[in-house]
């Protein structure tokens, strides 16, 4: 039984790693008004003829300074692809039984973005998986995976890795609050996936829902906010990724502009992820085990995003999450409780073209 969960946790844990890497904001925000504190009164407004003393006009220090405003908008070419590389390693541990299961991940996705049409206020881009790398450590034992390369490991991971290089996606995006309308592609993306698990199939088919697979493309351009922005303006954006028998993720992320040196705007992040498990009507979805209870608390640290002003483009976001905690999991009709601690680092840049086509 204890081989069989474990086996069933890393299946969590790899959806867990992947989905709590997402980044996103709100498109509203609380914007920051200052207030000159030597306004007039309305009983002590200036007399006609009165002239402004020296000491009454605005210093040099009070004016906006370069870079405290910005103009944070994505600009999109109607043709002109543009790439990503998303990489999130996750350092994780679970005890199990009185026995420890540490597990490493490293994962890297390129995606290549091209807009077909550009219409006012909505984009149409075609998404697509270009690569895939995957490094994970189980207690020791290796399972390694890269598309890019001829010749790559050969494992049970590596068809399922190999079936999502070449998947497509048309994505509909309003930039007006940057929001994801229509999302198409899902049918043939899970038709390769379960081609390469059949095992899989009812998981995937739940947790891979057309409203999941916006949640997880939106957050890309949500970042920015397609407004301008003063020095210190702050605002916050909620989500939520339900995924059937995995459970239930919402994330709050709270932003502050930090001002614009050059051509880079920097904002930054923290990130609180509540984890809340499955509804009794979930089911197992062809998991081996059922998530019964959950006691998980995040925290986040030196979260950063950069954006280029002038091309219009995300440069890099970094976002670190801490997840502990304990898990109750029924298997056989037996409960065991599950220590998890796990530290993510993930970050998605933009790069100009892919790495093995130089």
């Amino acid at each position: 039984m204890f081989r069989r969960l474990v086996a069933g946790l890393l299946v969590f844990g790899l959806l867990a790693g992947f989905t709590a890497s997402v980044i996103a904001q709100d498109k509203d925000k609380d914007k920051a008004v200052e207030k000159d504190k030597d306004k007039a009164k309305d009983g002590d407004k200036p007399k006609d003829g009165d002239k402004p003393k020296d000491g009454d006009k605005p210093k040099d220090g009070d004016k906006p300074k370069d870079g405290d405003k910005a103009t944070l908008k994505w600009k999109f070419e109607k043709g002109k692809t543009f790439y990503q590389k998303m990489f999130t390693k996750t350092v994780q541990n679970m005890k199990v039984m009185n026995n420890d299961v540490p597990q490493t991940q490293a994962q890297t996705f390129y995606f290549g973005w091209t807009p077909t049409k550009v219409e006012g206020d909505k984009v149409t881009l075609e998404q697509s998986i270009e690569g895939v790398t995957m490094e994970i450590d189980i207690g020791g034992n290796k399972i390694s995976y890269d598309s890019t390369k001829e010749a790559t490991a050969n494992n049970p991971l590596a068809d399922y890795f190999k079936s999502l290089v070449g998947s497509k996606f048309t994505v509909e995006l309003d930039t007006k609050d940057m929001k994801i309308t229509k999302m198409e592609g899902r049918d043939d993306f899970l038709r390769k996936l379960v081609a390469a698990n059949p095992q899989m199939k009812s998981l995937l088919e739940t947790i891979l829902s057309e409203t999941a697979l916006r949640e997880m493309a939106e957050p890309t351009f949500a970042v920015i906010p397609a407004k301008e922005a003063a020095k210190g303006d702050k605002w916050s954006r909620k989500t939520k990724l339900a995924m059937g028998p995995i459970g239930t993720y919402d994330n709050e992320y709270s932003y502050v502009y930090e001002g614009t040196t050059g051509d880079i705007a920097t904002i930054k992040v923290d990130t609180t992820l509540n984890y809340s498990p499955p509804q009794e009507a979930a089911g197992q979805g062809g998991l081996p085990f059922k998530i019964k209870a959950a006691k998980l608390k995040s925290t986040s640290k030196d979260g950063k995003i950069t954006f280029n002003v002038k091309t219009g483009l995300l440069d890099k976001s970094t976002v670190k999450i801490s997840l502990a905690g304990e898990l109750s999991i029924e298997i056989g009709g037996t409960t065991t409780k599950v220590d998890l601690s796990q530290e993510q680092e993930s970050t998605v840049e933009t790069i100009s073209t892919l790495p093995w086509k130089k």
